[in-house]
């Protein structure tokens, strides 16, 4: 009966476990766009051309932000503009958004889902967490 009751215990803590990894790896927000650890747009980024997925990088800080540094190949559309250039978003491809802490990449994230662009990843780590993590920036 102990075993049986150690063995359940031991379930349940390798399920929960399981569930609260599994949230964190493409977690939704409430505005139904996928949350991307910076890790995971790392490596897309990484692929390059030879990625299975096309991607895109929008970096939406201000253009001086961008100048001093950016995730190589980043197109670059501040958030305030974002509603008027709303046609330089590609359509065809997985779009990672970025800023610097990622307030403005969520705000931006759920302009994009509210125009009907639905291929959106909010990088919420933003490029604050690209710099911390080593990653080649491009100025």
């Amino acid at each position: 009966m102990f075993a049986k009751v150690k063995l359940l215990l031991l379930v349940s803590m390798l399920g929960l476990s399981l569930a609260v990894f599994a949230c964190d790896i493409g977690e939704y927000s409430a505005d139904g766009y996928e949350n991307a650890p910076i890790e995971h747009a790392y490596e897309h980024w990484s692929e390059g051309a030879n990625s299975k997925i096309p991607f895109a990088f929008l970096d939406v800080r201000t253009p001086k932000e961008y100048a001093n540094g950016h995730v190589p190949g980043a197109i670059n559309i501040p958030v305030q503009e974002l509603q008027q250039r709303l046609a330089e978003v590609p359509k065809n491809k997985r779009v990672y958004v970025y800023c610097e802490s990622g307030r403005r990449s969520g705000r931006a994230s759920e302009m994009l889902m509210e125009a009907g662009i639905t291929n959106i990843e909010n990088v919420p780590e933003s490029m604050g967490g690209w710099r911390r993590a080593g990653y080649p920036i491009e100025k």
